[in-house]
């Protein structure tokens, strides 16, 4: 960024300096985009002290500053002319030379003032289009001659009652909030300009300062067009400050007529003529001393001078706050991404690794969340074991059924082995339900935790497409690990009634009856009794099983869930990455573009702050 607008090649440590510093900070905010509005940025614009010449159209505010600065250089015309505020930076220099300089064409002088007239205009029209519209975008204008004080004034466009053809009818209420957005500012000084043929009670200058400033304490009156009284009037009760009181003396001037406009009368000259008439109208002579726009450019550099010494501490104090909030801001937002493939795809993997210790975190209960799982396997999955009511599947005619298909057309000899399996098959295979239940559980939470991560992870924010495409990768393993694990889970059901556990049919009481005792009738072995003695021996058989995969399923499901998701959930998502071009990168740090404008901003406004603090610091140490 240029900062050619605040760092100076020399400076002394005098009053006039501290103008001179508070004018570079203005151009500074101006080029670095701090027009004082922008509600969402801190601003140091409304910050510096700043005299702000406000007037109706017809109260000659403009032919006030051409007097103060001695040259003619403001658009004339019908209408709204001033149109932006125009920031008036006037360097007192040695020498005969006078000339002119803008803030948008720094290295071009003009020292023709009717070129400078020119440029107002056509600058206004690059921003506000020729429209006739208004824009709080200020123009600079430094001009430096021997025959000025060193002051800044800032010229508002002036207050209306009436839009003009190829205006919008809002533009009275435009012009006016744009005054009051300015003045109402407690740094800034009112120099409030009233024609004196009118009646003080009508100035708009007075009616709208009163408002912001009704104490007069910050406010300038002053009173032009006096020459043009109707004759048997005058303003000395005005000027002695009888009929309207300010904190500071009301000071008149005496403008050039239009007739020595046109006739392009010198305004040292006019000056000249100025003086005289105050020292030689009787009804203003006891006043001339403090009258006429030479005075008035004096009694503001002065003024000025003073408040912007008084300002300077709290000045430093609110520069030093605001750099540590921009520099936060900063580092919360993250570094702007790397030109070359290499940073790219550090950068990701960076992002990545920060992403997945979060997971991890919640995992290992550093972060909420992990104990979910837990849940899962301690009160989740018991309840829905105990939610199958295998007694009411091993009913009396159930097992009847079972036993008596399992015998087909011979019945059994001595014990029902067939019916003993398909009963305890047809148990256990209710248990994948639960199972499947406890790896789908698992895996939603791994799930939500995968987002809650991303959330977390702060640098994910400022690129949409990589936060789109890591969630993916992550949710695509954990959709890989649940299959797997599922597998796994209903492995270790289907294991168990594929292979029954002997020495449990081993240690059952050995009973003659309960076998197949050829003195039974066939009716006699299908009794309800014997049937009970079966139908208890499988669900004895089927608890102790359950009871096995209590534990051991969630043990599976931690396997190749859990454990696979804390060590390579992002595996695959690295393995695609070390075969993406840099366009490839790039389009996945493809930032938020209002990040990207948010990271400019503030990296600009951050300069700007920096480059004050550090002039500041300069002029108190010369001081």
């Amino acid at each position: 960024m240029d900062t050619r607008f605040i760092h100076s090649t020399h400076s002394s440590p005098t009053m006039e300096n501290l103008i001179q510093l508070v004018n570079k900070i203005q151009r500074a905010c101006t080029a670095l985009g701090d027009h004082g509005e922008e509600g969402a940025m801190p601003t140091l614009w409304d910050a510096l002290p700043s005299i702000a010449v406000v007037g109706g159209q017809s109260s000659g505010k403009s032919s006030v500053l051409e007097s103060v600065v001695g040259k003619d250089f403001l658009p004339r015309g019908s209408g709204i002319v001033t149109r932006r505020p125009l920031v008036l930076q006037l360097h007192k220099i040695d020498g005969e030379r006078e000339y002119a300089e803008f803030m948008h064409l720094p290295r071009k002088k003009f020292t023709d003032f009717a070129a400078v007239r020119q440029e107002i205009a056509d600058e206004t029209d690059r921003e506000t289009g020729r429209s006739k519209g208004i824009s709080s975008v200020p123009i600079h204008l430094s001009i430096y001659s021997p025959h000025v004080v060193n002051l800044t004034l800032v010229d508002l466009p002036g207050l209306t009652k009436v839009a003009v053809e190829g205006q919008p009818d809002s533009i009275v209420q435009d012009i006016e909030n744009m005054v009051r957005a300015f003045i109402e500012k407690p740094n800034c000084i009112i120099l409030a300009i009233s024609p004196a043929n009118q009646d003080l009670a009508t100035s708009d200058a007075i009616k709208i300062s009163r408002e912001v400033d009704p104490k007069g304490e910050r406010t300038f009156g002053v009173l032009t067009k006096i020459d043009l009284m109707d004759k048997g009037t005058d303003a000395v009760e005005i000027l002695e400050g009888k009929s309207y009181k300010l904190n500071f003396p009301w000071i008149g001037v005496v403008n050039r007529s239009q007739a020595d406009i046109n006739k392009q009368v010198d305004m040292i000259a006019a000056r000249k003529r100025e003086n005289e008439y105050f020292a030689s109208t009787p009804e203003y002579r006891h006043l001339a001393s403090r009258m006429g726009s030479v005075h008035l450019g004096k009694v503001l550099s002065k003024h000025l001078e003073v408040v912007i010494k008084s300002r300077i501490p709290g000045l430093q104090s609110l520069i030093s706050k605001t750099i540590i909030e921009l520099e936060t801001e900063l580092n919360r937002i993250g570094k702007p991404i790397a030109a070359d493939t290499g940073g790219k795809l550090y950068l990701i993997m960076e992002i990545c690794r920060t992403f997945d210790q979060i997971f991890k975190d919640h995992l290992d209960g550093i972060r909420p969340g992990g104990e979910k799982i837990y849940q899962v396997f301690d009160n989740q999955f018991p309840a829905s074991l105990k939610r199958l009511q295998f007694d009411k599947h091993l009913s009396m005619d159930n097992v009847r059924k079972l036993i008596t298909e399992a015998d087909g057309y011979q019945p059994h000899l001595i014990a029902p082995e067939q019916g003993y399996r398909r009963l305890i098959e047809s148990c256990l295979v209710l248990i994948r339900g639960p199972a499947e239940a406890a790896v789908d559980a698992v895996h939603g939470i791994l799930k939500d935790l995968i987002h809650k991560s991303m959330s977390e992870t702060v640098e994910l924010k400022q690129y949409p497409t990589l936060r789109v495409e890591l969630g993916n990768a992550a949710v695509n393993s954990l959709e890989r690990m649940k299959e797997e694990s599922k597998k796994a889970a209903l492995l270790l059901v289907d294991m168990e009634y594929g292979y029954l556990t002997v020495e449990f049919f081993r240690k059952l009481p050995q009973d003659a009856e309960k076998g197949g005792n050829p003195t039974h009738s066939l009716f006699d072995r299908y009794n309800d009794a014997y049937l009970r003695r079966i139908a208890t021996t499988v669900l004895s058989y089927v608890n102790m099983i359950c009871g096995t995969l209590r534990h051991t399923i969630p043990k599976s499901v931690v396997y190749c869930q859990v454990r696979e998701a804390k060590r390579s959930l992002l595996d695959h998502f690295f393995t695609e990455l070390g075969k993406k071009e840099g366009k490839q990168l790039a389009n996945l740090l493809n930032e938020d573009p209002a990040i990207m404008q948010r990271r400019a901003t503030l990296a600009k406004r951050l300069e700007l702050y920096r480059s004050a603090q550090t002039e500041i610091e300069a002029v108190v140490w010369e001081r």
